[in-house]
């Protein structure tokens, strides 16, 4: 069986930093071809609708903007959901906890192996809406982009 592999980018491209998510989906899928088995999706904001997402995939890293690390802006960080679920302030930045879907999911029966890609926000609380990225967040990109090719070759696919 063939592992299915899912890049779930998520983020507001309106809030400045917090659409680093779907930046990175477009990188991915603009400038480089995956085999059947990995899905670069972007999904914009995190809810409960993404269960259908996590629930077709065995490995899943899901790529986000976070704040409240105590790092730099543009920091690249890594985790696992559940090495941040007690922790209210270091999160990523929408309503739902990303542990949230994974114990529903949990529920359901599926729990796909989910690892997390962030990186340090600057701003995404513009006074006015606004497609871009800050400087420092933006400089991560490239980085960002690499990590996750890297994931997708650990777990597997070419």
């Amino acid at each position: 069986m063939t592992t299915q592999i899912l890049i779930l980018c998520i983020g507001n491209i309106l809030m400045l930093d917090e659409g680093v998510g779907p930046r990175i989906a477009q990188e991915l899928n603009e400038h480089h071809e995956f085999p059947p088995n990995v899905q670069v999706l972007d999904r914009g904001c995190m809810g409960m609708s993404l269960i259908a997402d996590f629930k077709s995939a065995d490995k899943v890293l899901v790529v986000d903007a976070v704040d409240n690390t105590g790092y730099e802006p543009g920091t690249i960080v890594t985790f696992r959901p559940e090495d941040i679920a007690p922790y209210q302030a270091f999160h990523g930045a929408h309503d739902t906890k990303l542990i949230d879907v994974l114990q529903a999911l949990a529920l359901l029966g599926y729990e796909p192996e989910v690892d997390c890609l962030g990186v340090q926000v600057e701003n995404m609380h513009p006074e006015n809406l606004c497609i871009g990225l800050t400087p420092s967040v933006e400089a991560a990109v490239p980085t960002m982009v690499q990590s996750c090719l890297d994931y997708i070759k650990v777990m597997g696919a070419p």
